[in-house]
């Protein structure tokens, strides 16, 4: 089992190699679409939001946050290093289900910020090791 991870990461630039070079983002359309098993949300201050006008809110969004979190919907949540915000990963299959649980929060109800969704999902390449 210690072996694995070291065959899997010696193995991921073969997998990329063997797939053939398309213009970036784009796949090939007999590659298997990436299954979205959570979704990355970046939340940000909106530009012109006031330090107080987030902390006013911050006492009913970290109750809202936490419960989601209880509840399963946020698997983890992360603060910026760069201290702009905060990185939630939200059990959803759709960015649109991402957006529901988000834009129930107190700092979305309030348009105090701004978010961004990325979809993620298994690391498609390793799908090579495992030719059907």
């Amino acid at each position: 089992m210690k072996f694995l991870l070291p065959f899997v990461l010696s193995a991921y630039p073969l997998a990329a190699v063997a797939q053939p070079q398309l213009p970036s983002g784009q796949l090939p359309s007999d590659a298997p679409s990436p299954k979205t098993t959570e979704v990355m949300v970046i939340l940000t201050a909106k530009d012109g939001v006031t330090r107080q006008q987030i902390m006013n809110i911050m006492p009913a969004e970290v109750r809202a946050t936490v419960k989601l979190y209880l509840d399963g919907k946020i698997r983890q949540w992360y603060s910026r290093g760069d201290g702009k915000g905060v990185i939630f990963s939200i059990d959803a299959k759709t960015v649109e289900e991402a957006h529901a649980v988000i834009d129930a929060l107190p700092l979305s109800k309030e348009n105090l910020v701004d978010h961004e969704y990325i979809p993620v999902g298994p690391l498609v390449p390793l799908t090579a090791l495992i030719a059907r």
